[in-house]
């Protein structure tokens, strides 16, 4: 019998191998859901040591099932499905990946820009359609000279500011700190003036609950209408219905959406319908390369809790230092 047990919530990939790997070395199994509903999630964390997840919702109810659990590992960056208020009050270690994927998305927002300036989809629909028409859509827009709004400049907003610049693209951004821009990027003193001057505004930033529908009717009626709006990090950044509203006035040109709100779409939601909007299904973080990093950097984070270590990022610093952070197994009583 393995000394822990490690409950996988989900995963976006086809095998749990690098993990199996990894957790071995430490003498954990995992245990992985079926399903990834509520009632399942709560029965399997009952004897969890650590839980492992993707997207799946580790709620207070799944939090409080699990008294053995010492810690929660989110592949991935955002943390927006994990309770981390309750985890903490509850003694548990939540980590996070946040340093695996930041070229593979900001390639993504770059191909998502690209297929909507040169009009890819329509083009590629008339073609598959029996048609060869170039004129039958709207004329393509040159990139060089268009200005790029970057809304959140961790790595990756950084990752696409060269990206953008060898396209000729001029780059602004909201300056937070003294040195916090990149070379040639130049700041703006708000973000009303940054979705005003934009022609690409691209959201990199964590769902919080101060961002939570960041871009409404207000700040989509800002931007140009001819401006596109790209969105590679959290659906709930953008306000859906104020989108789709915009995009059938005419408010702005278009939209790249790899994250919706909510997600997926209903099969008949206009979003899904529309040559203007290109969406992808919440892939733009993966690549084969990405995937098998990501997946073991986040089981070396569950792995480094369960032998009494600190992971390489900790979400909820302040655990730490709690008379409630749970000790590690050799040290229970």
């Amino acid at each position: 019998m393995s000394t822990f047990k490690v409950f996988v919530t989900d995963h976006a990939w086809p095998t749990l191998d690098v993990e199996t790997s990894v957790l071995a070395r430490v003498d954990a199994e995992l245990v992985v859901a079926k399903t990834g509903e509520t009632a399942e999630l709560v029965r399997l964390a009952e004897n969890a040591d650590a839980i492992l997840t993707c997207f799946a919702n580790v709620s207070q109810e799944v939090l409080d099932a699990a008294p053995r659990c010492l810690t929660v590992a989110r592949y991935g960056v955002g943390v927006d499905n994990i309770d981390v208020d309750h985890a903490t009050r509850l003694g548990m270690i939540v980590s996070n990946v946040p340093d695996y994927c930041s070229e593979e998305v900001a390639d993504h927002a770059l191909l998502m820009l690209l297929a909507l300036s040169r009009r890819l989809l329509p083009l590629a629909r008339q073609i598959s359609g029996g048609g060869w028409d170039g004129t039958a859509v709207p004329t393509p827009v040159r990139l060089r000279g268009k200005v790029l709004g970057l809304v959140g400049l961790g790595t990756i907003g950084r990752a696409l500011v060269p990206r953008a610049q060898a396209l000729g693209m001029d780059v602004i951004a909201l300056q937070r700190r003294t040195g916090e821009l990149p070379d040639a990027v130049r700041a703006v003193s708000s973000r009303e003036e940054l979705l005003a001057e934009a022609d690409v505004v691209s959201l990199h930033c964590p769902l919080t609950s101060d961002t939570r529908g960041l871009i409404g009717a207000a700040e989509l009626a800002t931007m140009k209408p001819t401006a596109v709006l790209l969105n590679t990090a959290r659906g709930p950044l953008v306000d859906t219905e104020a989108l789709v509203a915009a995009l059938e006035r005419g408010d702005i040109a278009g939209a790249g959406l790899d994250v919706t709100d909510p997600e997926p779409l209903p099969a008949d939601h206009p979003l899904r319908h529309r040559a203007d909007v290109v969406i992808t299904p919440h892939v733009a973080f993966s690549s084969d390369g990405s995937l098998a990093e990501l997946a073991r950097k986040a089981a070396t984070n569950a792995a480094d809790v369960l032998l009494g270590r600190t992971p390489a990022t900790v979400v909820n610093p302040a655990v730490l230092d709690s008379p409630a952070l749970r000790p590690a197994l050799e040290d229970r009583s």
